[in-house]
């Protein structure tokens, strides 16, 4: 069997009829009946019947028809990625927590990509578990995967486990995000029982790979409210908390810009005492592109210009 053979036999399905699939194909019609007879004798089934109506695919012709297309559309894929340059476009692709210093990073990123190049770049915000997923199964390129540092053995048992590298971004705490007219604002000192009678904004997600779901809960900030917004995307929790001054959000490092932007300030808390690391990850011999280089050194800048003690406990 080979690819011109089952493209006869695909020609001949759409025509119905040898003299018109010859006629199509621009050979004899001996030659493609011919060749018909030899790939039905290589697969061992009959493809056709022959009738007074033409060629008639069996139940086992519809079969091998339906693969043989699909075979055929991704060779001519093939051929018109390589023949129109497609295969020498650039692809970028990241999978990361949501987190605002790392998007103003690949904001920065976007900023200077050659505007005479060709290239597709991929930013998914997501979860640890679905990063993770994302970079083994090969989706994007780099991943960045958060986790609290009491579970920094593990993770690193599981990256050498996975064959993947990992890479230092950030450490910090945990701080609390709120509207410059929420009272909480105001406080010298917040600790967690200030919060109960506030509106926690929480991402509704935070799956932490491979771990029970009673260790994944541990990772997480603080919890000391009763009433909660979940959310799935980073823009409307800064809308949430820019609109209303009852609402507060557990966060990593926020840009500067972004804070002035929604009128937002941060706030360390008392009670908040575990750190938590960022890291890069990306597949063992997997070799960075240009691409890949070009976001780590914006990201390496943007993190250069946060706070170095964010999240750290003020002193009484």
């Amino acid at each position: 069997m080979n690819l011109l053979h089952m493209k006869y036999a695909v020609t001949v399905a759409e025509t119905g009829s040898i003299n018109r699939a010859a006629e199509k194909l621009f050979v004899g019609q001996p030659n493609l009946s011919r060749a018909i007879k030899e790939l039905e004798g290589s697969l061992g089934v009959t493809l056709f019947e022959r009738s007074a109506r033409g060629m008639v695919p069996t139940p086992q012709g519809d079969v091998f028809l339906r693969y043989a297309k699909a075979i055929l559309q991704q060779m001519d894929e093939v051929e018109r990625m390589f023949t129109q340059g497609a295969a020498h476009k650039k692809r970028f692709s990241l999978s990361a927590p949501r987190t605002s210093y790392v998007s103003e990073a690949f904001a920065r990123f976007s900023r200077g990509l050659a505007p005479q190049e060709e290239f597709e770049a991929f930013y998914r915000e997501t979860n640890a578990m679905r990063t993770l997923t994302n970079v083994l199964q090969e989706e994007y390129k780099l991943g960045i995967l958060r986790y609290a540092e009491d579970y920094d053995r593990y993770y690193k048992e599981l990256f050498e486990e996975k064959g993947l590298c990992c890479e230092p971004v950030a450490e910090f705490r945990y701080e609390l995000l709120m509207s410059e007219a929420c009272p909480l604002a105001q406080k010298e000192r917040i600790a967690c029982e200030d919060l109960k009678d506030y509106i926690q904004v929480a991402y509704a997600d935070p799956y932490a790979p491979s771990l029970p779901a009673s260790e994944a809960r541990k990772e997480q900030p603080p919890q000391e409210v009763g009433r909660r917004i979940y959310v799935f995307e980073r823009a409307s929790r800064f809308e949430l908390l820019s609109c209303n001054p009852r609402a507060f959000m557990w966060v990593s490092p926020v840009p500067r810009e972004l804070l002035r932007r929604y009128s937002l300030v941060h706030r360390p808390c008392a009670d908040s005492y575990r750190k938590y690391r960022d890291v890069l990850i990306y597949r063992r011999g997997y070799t960075l592109s240009e691409l890949d280089r070009q976001f780590i050194d914006e990201l390496i800048a943007t993190r250069r210009e946060l706070p170095e003690n964010w999240g750290e406990p003020e002193t009484p």
